[in-house]
């Protein structure tokens, strides 16, 4: 049995259909079970059909402006929250799948960033998940952290949303060119998520080893890049109906009050190797994904 936790985010909801379609047994719950109460976990488990196997947790915190203004929610909803769920783990023996950020790392790298290498966080969001690593590593066993970025699916608002609503509004935007990171596909994360755990024990064979593991599709861009690549998509399938120009522009060029790394890339070599599977480059994950039937801006 799985529970996942925040079954009904972006990831959350994409994980929930592709565990149906695979087969596997699951259970889910979001906002109807707070992760910062122990008792409410625990309570949920009691009244599982059979105890869970594993628990993967997609809930957190993520508006990284509004963490900045609301800490103390942040850090309550990423690291107490996580701690709640470490424990149910260690009470109950289930293995755990945690989600985490690139968001952990400085930015001052200029190679893709190893699953060993140093954080360093700048901004809150960013010390509340390295801090929710820690509960975990620092108390579990049988884990993975699985750090992921720049992060669209199908459910909830999104970077890919939010440009092909603005590209029909406006005549002309502007789109900072001086981040360097992946976007992610939620498809491409939840096929990965999925294919850890089905490789886990696998008929006796020998397992992923636990720890961290970073997933983003392939390649980089920034996100002036993105945005173009958007666009030109929108425009082919019919979605973005009006021209606008996209301009590139800086980081200081916009007034934000959390700091962004500057490169956020992450090395995805080690969980290649250990599922076997070539990651897809992000340009094709983003035509599919602006190409479904299932896209919906509404």
């Amino acid at each position: 049995m799985i529970w996942l936790i925040g079954s009904k985010g972006q990831l959350g909801s994409e994980l929930g259909l592709q565990l149906s379609m695979a087969g596997l047994k699951w259970t889910g719950s979001d906002k109807d079970v707070d992760i910062r109460n122990y008792q409410a976990l625990k309570n949920f488990a009691a009244e599982m059909d059979e105890p869970p196997e594993w628990i993967i947790n997609c809930a957190a915190f993520t508006n990284v402006e509004e963490a900045e203004e609301n800490e103390e929610m942040a850090f309550s909803l990423n690291v107490a929250g996580t701690s709640s769920i470490v424990k149910l783990c260690q009470e109950t023996g289930a293995k755990l799948i945690h989600i985490s950020t690139d968001y952990v790392f400085d930015g001052l790298s200029s190679a893709p960033y190893k699953e060993f290498e140093s954080t360093g966080p700048l901004n809150v969001y960013g010390k509340t998940k390295a801090l929710s690593e820690a509960e975990v590593s620092n108390h579990l066993k049988e884990y993975y952290i699985i750090r992921t970025a720049w992060l669209y699916g199908f459910q909830g608002e999104n970077f890919v949303y939010k440009m092909i609503r603005l590209m029909n509004a406006k005549d002309e935007i502007k789109v900072v060119d001086d981040q360097k990171g992946t976007p992610t596909s939620a498809v491409d994360l939840a096929f990965a998520i999925i294919k850890l755990i089905e490789a886990n024990g696998r008929n006796g064979g020998k397992s992923p080893s636990y720890g961290i593991y970073h997933y983003t599709d392939g390649g980089e861009c920034s996100w002036y890049d993105f945005a173009k690549e958007i666009y030109s998509l929108g425009k082919e399938c019919g979605k973005i109906h009006s021209p606008c120009i996209i301009n590139k522009c800086l980081s200081a060029d916009f007034e934000t009050k959390a700091k962004r790394p500057a490169y956020s890339v992450l090395n995805k070599d080690k969980i290649s190797i250990a599922l076997n599977m070539e990651l897809p480059d992000w340009r094709i994950s983003l035509a599919n994904f602006v190409f479904s039937d299932s896209f919906n801006l509404s």
